[in-house]
């Protein structure tokens, strides 16, 4: 995500960096690789020259010019601006003060709708809320189905109406029976067209009028950069949507859309799918966002899932344990399980801050299959080896290679990553993370 414009920009101001003095060569030449690099990643042409007109001018400003470091203050600037450009404050669900309260979820054909339902679905779930899905496309073979499938995977109600073939009676008699059984949301989803056109938009249209809904949010695939800009915007002109979700951010590495929707269309990016399981739905913090561009990392969404993932006691037994430098290779298999359960290892490195040991830690690639051959040959292990990683000699090497089916420099090598991961893990514990965790308390009365 955003890969490619994080380097350039990183690269644009390592250069800064290095400059003896802020002169306005200086603040050009950097600018002209902002634009470069913003347009490199596909941002919509009116919003780099709105950017960079702004930055320049705060840029050459006299209290920029006399502060301790000018430098610093450039980066600073471009980093507000770009805040300002993706809408400065995350912008949260509206709800009714009627039951249900009604999400319209529209967009063109294959731009993850329907999963997006169903992740939108399970979000609210886990913020105890009772939502329920239905599905108003009658038109594409299998896509009732397909919700339904989709419901079944993450444990939400879905109203199927049997028999029903008219998107505003299915509709209105997924309302009645989602008030009857008492859920407080009901996920409609539409159908989708491979273009805009008339009959879509009507339909849409009607639903939005018979509903009354909360929220109109448009699904835009995030991979066709400013297409779904241009989607966003006669959307929004045609229908009114009140907040955007970005499908397919994870495989977006320029960025574009993410970067030109809200100042183009004035509507919120309200979430953003970053990949492909159910659970993967994040609120769109733009500012958390910018730091990740920027490669300041994104500590606090980092410290979110690590409280809604990871077992607390654990995760303060494991704290303890750096501390004490009595971290372990059964530790250290404990915490790649809990690691797992946060998402993809890459997405997790990313949302680091990219300095120190951090430095490359974005550009790490780890595959699903390496973990599983890692926790196989920790397994292979005697539990005295596990607790004591010192006695690991080449005789022992050889012989939990053997159990694990994996080579000695396959055992070798997960070796060394735990005393990188115990090295890194400690640096956290001791910086970033440290204060993250200590907001990680037991419950009154409940013991290590």
């Amino acid at each position: 995500m955003f890969d490619a414009l994080q380097d350039r920009l990183q690269k644009v101001f390592k250069t800064l960096r290095i400059q003896g003095v802020l002169n306005d060569e200086v603040v050009d030449q950097t600018l002209r690789e902002v634009r470069l690099a913003l347009l490199e990643a596909d941002v919509n042409l009116n919003v780099v020259k709105e950017l960079l007109d702004r930055v320049r001018v705060m840029a050459r400003g006299e209290e920029v010019r006399a502060s301790l470091s000018p430098v610093q203050e450039v980066i600073r600037i471009v980093r507000d601006q770009l805040i300002e450009i993706l809408g400065r404050e995350a912008s949260l669900l509206s709800f009714s003060k009627e039951y249900p309260t009604v999400f319209l979820m529209v967009g063109l054909q294959g731009s993850g709708k329907t999963t997006t339902s169903g992740k939108l679905a399970l979000w609210l779930a886990a913020r105890k809320h009772r939502p329920m899905l239905v599905s108003t496309d009658v038109y594409r073979p299998a896509a009732r189905e397909q919700l339904a499938v989709i419901a079944k995977a993450v444990q939400i109600p879905i109203f199927t109406g049997e028999g029903i073939t008219s998107p505003i009676e299915l509709a209105t008699a997924a309302r009645k029976d989602a008030a009857d059984r008492g859920h407080d949301v009901l996920i409609v989803d539409t159908a989708g067209r491979l273009h805009i056109d008339e009959e879509l938009m009507n339909e849409v249209s009607e639903l939005r009028i018979k509903l009354r809904p909360s929220e109109v949010l448009l699904v835009a695939d995030a991979m066709i950069g400013q297409d779904a800009v241009r989607s966003a915007q006669e959307f929004h002109e045609r229908l009114g949507t009140t907040g955007v979700i970005l499908t397919k951010l994870d495989g977006d590495a320029r960025g574009g859309a993410a970067l030109s929707i809200h100042h183009v269309t004035g509507q919120p990016i309200k979430f953003m799918g970053i990949g492909e399981k159910y659970d993967q739905l994040e609120v769109f913090y733009p500012e958390r966002i910018v730091s990740r561009i920027l490669g300041m990392g994104d500590i606090l969404s980092l410290i979110e899932k690590a409280e809604q993932k990871i077992d607390k006691q654990k995760a303060i037994e494991v704290h303890r344990k750096l501390q004490t430098d009595t971290f372990s290779l059964e530790d250290f298999r404990d915490q790649l399980s809990q690691v797992r359960k946060m998402g993809p290892m890459d997405q997790m490195l990313g949302m680091l801050p990219k300095v120190g040991i951090f430095k490359d830690a974005g550009k790490v690639k780890v595959e699903e299959k390496e973990l599983i051959h890692i926790e196989a040959i920790i397994d292979s292990m005697t539990p005295q080896e596990r607790r004591n990683h010192e006695i690991i000699n080449g005789k022992r090497r050889k012989r939990i290679a053997r159990g694990s089916g994996t080579s000695v420099q396959q055992v070798n090598q997960v070796l060394k990553q735990y005393f990188q991961m115990r090295k890194m893990m400690k640096s956290m514990s001791q910086n970033l993370l440290g204060r993250g965790l200590s907001r990680l308390r037991m419950p009154t009365g409940s013991r290590m």
